[in-house]
């Protein structure tokens, strides 16, 4: 059985840091999709006009930003920037709004696509002939970077602009599915793809597996099958690495998630914590990975998790400082086999300890408006019904299985679209 060393750390299962591990490793062992551009000598892009839409974690294997990395590129001529969710500087708060700019630093046009549009434009269009794009995603289905990648390539083909997406990994690796899969009524910015929550995916395999799929994308069937999408691979990354055997330095993708850890964390404690009265340490230096719970012991959460059965899990009482410097303690939840774990499973044994630890069914009387937001999170509001009826003793273990079935047909399903082995 194979258990990742990035997951077990000196006797209490904590993450060392990804950029010290970059820092002692002689070289990345993964070439990006920007790094693998560079070496193409940026034989797509040249003579081109270019947009870039990117971000903070959008960088060469050596850290350089991709927005330098174009500026200097001869025969490319980078005229404007595209911003997500965070900004191109990722120092905008999530759910707020960013205004067109111009960029300080480059003198180019910033358009935001988190502001009054989700979407470019014809007119932020009009003066160029390709947009690429360089985002780092999570590896879960509601992250807003693959959704802004998706409503930008539909505006370039209706607008007959080519989009070129320099792919990068999925830090949860390519062969890890799980989780509930996206029902049609629940798509949204939050989650417009059809996949389990935890896809194992590219970025570039996500937008080649849209472009081929009738209905995936809301422009019409003639504009989706002649718009011109360009991946740009990468060289050295295999389906079984996971983001600490790349050698890469992580850059924190958005502020609630600046390391490695905290992604793994987004995708096992995320769902779990929306509603209900659990807390995944945001604010601490554990964040989506030390829960805590209102006048409730470490020790007491971690005996109520384990009586669930929860595979490939271990828990640790830890403290940590948290935003205002007060000193708190939660129990850290690592992982001990990466193999056995269903990464989402334990979000939805939170929520039925959740309705033991409240003494009565939360869910049952929760706002409309905050249950409406999880089910477009969760992409399905098959357990919401199933939750707010029965509570703590909802049969969390039918829908892990369900999901189970149904991640590995898209594994099978979704193979077509893979770059890599």
């Amino acid at each position: 059985m194979r258990v990742f060393f990035c997951f077990i750390a000196a006797a209490a299962f904590l993450f060392s840091s990804a950029e010290s591990r970059a820092a002692a490793a002689p070289a990345p062992k993964v070439m990006l999709g920007i790094d693998v551009l560079e070496a193409m000598n940026f034989a797509p892009l040249k003579g081109k006009r270019v947009g870039l839409l990117t971000h903070p974690a959008g960088v060469n294997r050596y850290g350089v930003s991709t927005v330098d990395v174009l500026r200097r590129a001869k025969g490319v001529r980078l005229v404007a920037l595209f911003g997500p969710e965070h900004g191109i500087y990722g120092d905008e708060k999530a759910d707020v709004p960013v205004l067109d700019k111009i960029d300080p630093r480059t003198k180019l046009p910033v358009y935001s696509l988190y502001g009054k549009y989700r979407k470019p434009t014809a007119k932020m269009l009009e003066k160029i002939d390709a947009l690429v794009v360089d985002l780092q995603t999570l590896g879960v289905r509601s992250y807003t970077f693959k959704s802004c990648m998706l409503r930008a390539a539909e505006a370039c083909f209706e607008n007959g602009k080519e989009i070129v997406i320099l792919d990068r990994p999925n830090p949860l690796g390519g062969v890890k599915v799980d989780g509930p899969m996206l029902d049609p009524e629940y798509k949204s910015y939050v989650g417009l793809f059809k996949v389990p929550y935890v896809h194992g995916m590219t970025i570039g395999e996500l937008a080649r597996m849209a472009k081929a799929t009738p209905g995936a994308m809301e422009i019409t069937s003639k504009q989706q099958r002649a718009g011109k999408l360009t991946v740009i691979p990468m060289r050295g990354w295999n389906r079984n690495m996971l983001w600490c055997d790349t050698g890469l330095r992580w850059v924190p993708t958005s502020p609630a998630v600046p390391s490695f850890a905290a992604a793994v964390g987004y995708a096992m404690t995320g769902l779990g914590c929306q509603i209900g009265g659990f807390k995944h340490g945001y604010g601490t230096t554990y964040p989506f990975r030390m829960l805590s719970f209102p006048s409730k012991t470490p020790e007491q959460i971690a005996e109520n998790l384990r009586a669930y059965g929860i595979r490939g899990v271990a828990f640790k009482k830890v403290s940590a400082r948290d935003s205002r410097g007060s000193r708190v303690e939660g129990l850290y939840v690592g992982v001990s086999d990466w193999n056995a774990l269903r990464p989402t499973e334990i979000s939805f044994y939170m929520m039925k300890l959740a309705c033991k630890f409240n003494g009565g069914n939360v869910f049952a009387r929760a706002d409309k408006n905050a249950a409406s937001l999880f089910n477009k999170h969760v992409g399905s509001r098959e357990w919401w019904a199933e939750i707010s009826k029965r509570g703590a003793s909802a049969d969390a273990a039918r829908f892990v299985e369900k999901w189970e079935r149904e991640a590995k047909a898209f594994r099978r399903e979704s193979a077509k679209f893979f770059l890599y082995n």
